[in-house]
């Protein structure tokens, strides 16, 4: 997941992106649809192992959004933010797996909390993704 140059982009991106998402996971626990949860998955798993450029929503802000906002101001870098879509993809799966497999409390849960997440990230900036990623990165010894 890691590259040798470290990727940077725009900050408004990954809000965007949580917006998206946010709506999405709303929609699914409205429905209790684990399909839906199944197409976040995907959106998730997009993002964390191809990379934010190569995200649906990413490519949503980059093509619709992005070229009517003014120029970029700030960029953050990309680890994180891939890290936080793994942490969504985790949640998704387990969402959309009891959903799917009859458990919807399962499902509900897991989804709450990814939606939470990503409500959190819209509304505030605050990445609880991100922020999992740092601490892991201090507590975890560097690689040679």
């Amino acid at each position: 997941m890691s590259s040798a140059v470290s990727r940077e982009i725009d900050v408004r991106g990954p809000r965007f992106a949580a917006w998206v998402t946010a709506a999405v996971l709303a929609l699914a626990l409205l429905l209790g649809s684990g399909a839906l949860v199944v197409v976040q998955a995907a959106v998730f798993a997009v993002g964390a192992g191809a990379g934010l450029r190569y995200a649906p929503y990413g490519v949503l802000f980059r093509v619709l959004v992005a070229p009517r906002l003014g120029p970029v101001r700030e960029r953050e870098p990309e680890a994180p933010l891939r890290f936080a879509q793994l942490v969504g993809l985790l949640f998704a799966l387990v969402g959309a797996a009891g959903y799917l497999a009859g458990a919807p409390v399962v499902g509900a849960v897991a989804t709450g909390f990814a939606l939470v997440a990503a409500l959190l990230n819209a509304a505030t900036g605050f990445c609880l993704g991100c922020e999992l990623y740092l601490i892991a990165r201090r507590a975890l010894p560097a690689r040679a």
